[in-house]
């Protein structure tokens, strides 16, 4: 009677432990690619960071990704510090997105999905409303997730620098590329 009592609840604490972890499935990244163009008339530069830290919570759909800001780098040094600056980088060094996933997320679908995400983006302390659309490659160990959008300087209260007489577009090409693992639990 008691091998039976015990392999029932063997059983049971073997199903509950699967569910458990499906329900509970994270994919995250401690690096990544996040980058962004800026334009004035007859030029343009790019600025770059690799510290992208993030995660894909599979049971509650949320996604939560953010950036160092001091981390990013234009290939200029003056630039680099200049930008900063008008990101205001010594009060706020963090840009974060923080939504949930708009379609289904299923890590057992192998192969490249569509995906969007409905958010707030925060950055300079500021946090607004966004929609996001990218892709996600599903493989069984890892994700590749892919994003781009236009960010507007002034939702986010920053004044375009000035290059000369020519001031910085106000719209930012920004595009994000991360590989995330299963996190085990």
């Amino acid at each position: 009677m008691n091998a039976l009592i015990l392999r029932t609840l063997f059983v049971l604490a073997i199903i509950f432990s699967v569910y458990d972890s499906a329900a509970q499935e994270i994919w995250a990244t401690d690096s990544g690619f996040v980058e962004f163009t800026s334009r004035v008339p007859f030029f343009e530069f790019n600025g770059q960071s690799e510290q992208v830290t993030g995660q894909i919570n599979a049971a509650d759909s949320t996604v939560d990704f953010y950036v160092d800001l001091e981390t990013l780098r234009t290939g200029n040094g003056k630039r680099d510090k200049d930008m900063r600056i008008t990101l205001n980088t010594h009060n706020h060094p963090f840009a974060e997105f923080y939504g949930k996933l708009l379609t289904p997320f299923d890590s057992a679908i192998q192969g490249q999905v569509p995906a969007s995400v409905s958010g707030l983006f925060t950055l300079n302390g500021i946090s607004r409303p966004i929609v996001i659309d990218g892709s996600l490659d599903i493989s069984h160990d890892e994700i590749r997730l892919e994003a781009s959008w236009i960010l507007r300087l002034d939702d986010y209260s920053i004044q375009p620098p000035k290059l000369l007489v020519l001031k910085v577009d106000q719209d930012q090409s920004v595009s994000l590329s991360v590989v995330l693992k299963p996190v085990n639990k």
